[in-house]
């Protein structure tokens, strides 16, 4: 690592007492904390905007310490990305009559969701492209599917900030369409009833 001439950026210290079950904590950087609804709007406001400058400083400050590496880096990630198989699948496992499999295409980040009646050599039926469902956002997982007892609905969780708060949704399979029902702030896991109108689920409990 060459000498950079540039200094680091030094985060602002505002004390912040916390005190939970007795126990008292000092936090001097809990200002640095953005809601879920902070970090979602369009517009900022300016607790998160000095919270994503004083991000962006440090940002700034990296790019310019490692600029020399810039290009090992790369060529170290394309021989690592070159030893791994990027069209890869999971071993297919049945389930109440269909087979289910988790694959990648070559060049894509997500796994592609799918299933077959019956047996292998039977048409593929696609449940998720989480390629297709990622492309809007900075971040993405799918998570949590789950399959009704009648093989006709399936409820998934998606996380879109990062912070394990996931939305649980329902997708019917025999016609593609995503119910506009949304639970919030959940765990992520979900078991039907043998009803296949109900499905049972925890929240998560938010602490500040």
């Amino acid at each position: 690592m060459k000498n950079i001439d540039t200094k680091a950026p030094i985060a602002d210290k505002e004390l912040e007492i916390l005190e939970k079950h007795g126990d008292v904590r000092e936090d001097n950087y809990f200002w640095m904390r953005l809601s879920d609804a902070q970090k979602l709007s369009e517009v900022r406001d300016e607790h998160t905007t000095k919270v994503i400058n004083y991000l962006e400083e440090e940002n700034t400050y990296h790019d310019k310490v490692t600029a020399s590496s810039r290009n090992f880096e790369e060529k170290l990630f394309e021989e690592m990305k070159g030893r791994i198989k990027e069209d890869d699948s999971s071993v297919p496992y049945k389930s109440n009559g269909y087979f289910y499999i988790t694959r990648f295409e070559k060049g894509m980040q997500y796994p592609i969701f799918s299933r077959k009646k019956d047996n292998l050599d039977a048409e593929e039926q696609v449940m998720f492209n989480v390629n297709e469902m990622a492309k809007d956002f900075d971040y993405f997982q799918l998570g949590g599917l789950n399959i009704s007892t009648n093989n006709k609905l399936v409820v998934f969780a998606t996380d879109t900030v990062s912070r394990r708060q996931y939305f649980l949704r329902i997708k019917n399979l025999e016609t593609g369409k995503i119910y506009k029902d949304i639970i919030e702030n959940t765990t992520g896991a979900s078991v039907w009833a043998n009803d296949n109108k109900t499905i049972f689920y925890t929240k998560k409990i938010r602490i500040h």
